[in-house]
């Protein structure tokens, strides 16, 4: 049995914004009815929005499971957020997941999220697991990422045991140098044990 999933946070005008990318993307896709959903699977600062409420993200990275023709020109959306003020939504067509550790049931085991006015028939909006989201943190591991993975601790969306177990089941398909790499997971996996104490 699986743990349960935990609840979704992201701000009410930032939920708005993003179904306002997805409903744009989904038009892309033209009238006629796929045969099978086209998937979008949200990673980066916005799936760490949805999940913690936190660090509004300006743009979408996500990676399209399909071919799609895009418009950059449709692809951003003003609001206003939480304090008032005016604020731009992005999906970043400059997004790649090709250097990035990430498990190769990654996007499979991807949490389906219900976007208002979208059809899952049609278009299906995932999100990396929090164990996943961490993960692929590792490889560039900068202080935001670092950040992220602490806030993904905090919130008890991660272990270190679970990171370890999903970055190492990862190593042997990634693209880069690999003892940077152990050293940022034995890096995190301390990181996440200050984070739950």
């Amino acid at each position: 049995m699986s743990a349960p999933l935990p609840p979704l946070q992201p701000d009410p005008a930032w939920l708005k914004a993003f179904a306002a990318l997805m409903a744009r993307i989904d038009a892309a896709l033209g009238p006629a009815k796929p045969q099978k959903p086209v998937v979008v699977c949200v990673a980066g600062g916005a799936a760490m929005h949805f999940y913690t409420g936190e660090r509004y993200s300006r743009d979408v990275d996500a990676k399209i499971l399909a071919r799609v023709m895009l418009d950059p020109q449709d692809l951003q959306v003003a609001y206003h957020g939480r304090d008032g003020r005016a604020r731009l939504l992005y999906f970043d067509m400059q997004y790649s997941d090709t250097f990035a550790l990430l498990h190769h049931a990654a996007y499979d085991d991807a949490r389906p999220v219900d976007i208002d006015d979208i059809d899952a028939r049609r278009l299906e909006v995932r999100l990396l697991t929090p164990v996943d989201l961490a993960v692929s943190k590792l490889s560039r591991f900068s202080e935001q990422d670092q950040d992220d993975i602490r806030t993904l601790a905090r919130r008890g969306l991660i272990t270190a045991d679970a990171l370890r177990q999903r970055a190492e089941a990862a190593l042997p398909d990634y693209v880069g140098n690999l003892e940077r790499i152990r050293n940022s997971i034995d890096i995190a996996g301390g990181m996440i044990g200050k984070a739950d104490r």
